[in-house]
């Protein structure tokens, strides 16, 4: 069948049929002829570093926290779902990442940056931190005074407050305090609240929650209270095991919002390390967003064990410092749970919370050094040069080769057309991604198809010199000229074959597509190149001169 001219013909005709149905699905499942890489459709481009505000990790720890970080990385990115990304080490202490053709971006951020340390602690009673409120606030008096303390929050003085008003408000708290002692005039109520507030600059700023073991900061106050309880001196006045940690929501009351503050043990009894798996839905009962995640066997027995011993206490379930919900531990909690998004959340975000849950927390805090976006502008110029570059070599080629090699010339051409649709269904069934790197190799490798057509061209023309009859010498010069061939595109395969396991990013786009034009030449040269010199010459005697 492949030696027949016939066999010949429908062995090109179901490859090139082959290859346009590959390029054919490729666009009716993505919208587009090949998959474009950063440098064609536009992305983004991060580069990352481990956060050491101290400065106290050495280089090769920062190294081994990289090596985490871009494993943890590329797992999410992997779930995100975006297309050839490129992730690489620049130098020991920091990671690039491009990613391309992505819509949302703040997202592609939030997923990437994202720590997603998942932790499970007790909520504590409140009054063992109601009574360390009087020493945090004699802490940040000694350490601040008053008068830096006027400097934090200077330019929101308005006319007609005080210092004491603005700095230490105190609306539910006094008046709470007044009403319990019984004062008789609202005077008597704001005076009391206005001297307490001189000398209580943390806990005048809190005031009871609703929920058991919780506080409530006004959302105005909310920056300077996280100032005061980021001091060493604060944390040091702290109940022993102890902490206060942000819940995740805003309370309203009234016409007013607060954020809840919440006092949980300092160190989890569980953590994410322990979680196998997360998927995100909607409840249907309360209409908001949930996260169920699956526990190991390991960890389901130590959460089974320790919810047992706790039945009728608040868990808090803890993400990356923010509390997400609190569930009352009605009964004993096997491997099974989920996290509680709130109503106004969408979908979507839950989605990316359980996306980084299943990827794993980041072993360290990272932070973006660098940011790049290249705009689909700037793609688009690159796909019209291009396009400009492929078409004036195409151009140049077949007009020397039909002025040089006049009919055979034309033949040659013929099969060129063949070779490009090879090419572009290869790499269509390949998923390959095309950059500009990858239309450089499609450019060498159309020009080793030519290469071989003109290894084969002269060697048929020392032939009918040497006087073969013509049907002869064009069976020698493909016979004699193959062995060139073969050594030319297997040296050239193995190389891009190194460049692709070796390579990244680009590299690695020019060496699949060089792979892809290599193999497709070789067969244009060989095969369809010679079955279309057999139909030029069955209607030839082997006597006939031929045009080459």
């Amino acid at each position: 069948m492949f030696k027949t001219v016939r066999g010949r013909l429908v062995t090109i005709l179901a490859i090139v049929l082959a290859s346009g149905w590959l390029l054919y699905s490729h666009k009716r499942d993505t919208d587009h002829w090949l998959k474009l890489g950063l440098d064609l459709q536009g992305g983004m481009h991060l580069a990352l570093e481990v956060d050491d505000p101290e400065g106290t990790m050495t280089s090769e720890a920062k190294a081994d926290m990289i090596d985490r970080v871009e494993r943890i990385i590329r797992t999410r990115i992997d779930e995100f779902g975006v297309q050839e990304p490129l992730i690489q080490k620049e130098g020991d202490e920091r990671l690039i990442v491009e990613l391309a053709g992505v819509s949302d971006q703040d997202q592609a951020k939030s997923i990437i940056t994202r720590n997603a340390f998942l932790e499970f602690k007790l909520v504590e009673p409140i009054a063992d931190m109601e009574a360390a409120l009087p020493r945090m606030d004699r802490a940040i008096i000694a350490t601040l005074g008053v008068d830096s303390i006027r400097a934090l929050t200077k330019g929101t003085e308005q006319e007609g407050q005080s210092l004491e008003d603005i700095l230490f408000r105190n609306d539910s708290t006094a008046a709470d305090s007044a009403a319990a002692a019984g004062a008789d005039s609202a005077q008597a109520a704001d005076s009391a609240a206005a001297a307490e507030a001189a000398l209580s600059p943390l806990s005048s700023l809190l005031s009871y929650g609703d929920t058991e073991g919780t506080f409530l900061v006004a959302a105005e106050d909310v920056p300077l209270v996280q100032q005061f309880l980021a001091m060493p001196e604060v944390q040091r006045a702290m109940p022993r095991d102890q902490a206060l940690q942000w819940g995740s929501d805003v309370v309203s009351r009234g016409v007013r919002n607060y954020k809840e503050l919440y006092a949980l043990t300092a160190k989890p009894f569980l953590t994410g390390d322990r979680l196998e798996d997360a998927t995100a839905e909607r409840d249907p009962q309360f209409n908001q967003s949930i996260v169920r995640f699956q526990l190991s066997r390991a960890g389901g027995r130590d959460f089974e064990r320790f919810s047992g011993a706790n039945v009728g206490r608040l868990l808090a379930i803890v993400l990356d410092g923010e509390v997400m919900s609190a569930p009352v531990i009605r009964d004993r909690i096997g491997a099974r749970g989920q996290i509680e998004m709130g109503q106004g959340t969408p979908l979507e975000e839950a989605r990316d919370l359980a996306l980084v849950l299943r990827a794993g927390a980041l072993p360290a805090r990272i932070h973006i050094v660098d940011q790049e976006t290249v705009g689909p502008s700037l793609g688009q110029d690159s796909i019209d040069q291009g396009k400009i570059a492929g078409m004036v070599g195409i151009v140049f080629v077949v007009l020397i080769m039909l002025a040089y090699y006049r009919m055979a010339g034309f033949l040659a051409v013929a099969a060129l057309v063949v070779y490009v649709t090879i090419v572009m269904g290869g790499l269509a069934g390949f998923d390959a991604t095309l950059t500009v790197p990858g239309i450089a190799g499609l450019i060498l490798s159309i020009g080793m198809a030519v290469d071989a057509n003109v290894l084969i061209f002269e060697r048929i023309r020392e032939e009918l010199e040497a006087g073969r009859a013509t049907r002869t010498a064009v069976d020698e010069g493909f016979h004699h000229a193959l062995s060139a061939i073969v050594d030319s595109n297997i040296t050239t395969l193995v190389t891009a074959l190194i460049l692709f396991q070796f390579g990244t990013g680009p590299v690695q786009g020019f060496a699949v597509t060089l792979s892809v034009g290599i193999v497709a030449s070789f067969v244009s040269a060989v095969y369809v190149t010679r079955t279309f010199f057999l139909i030029y010459l069955s209607g030839k005697k082997a006597s006939d001169p031929i045009s080459i």
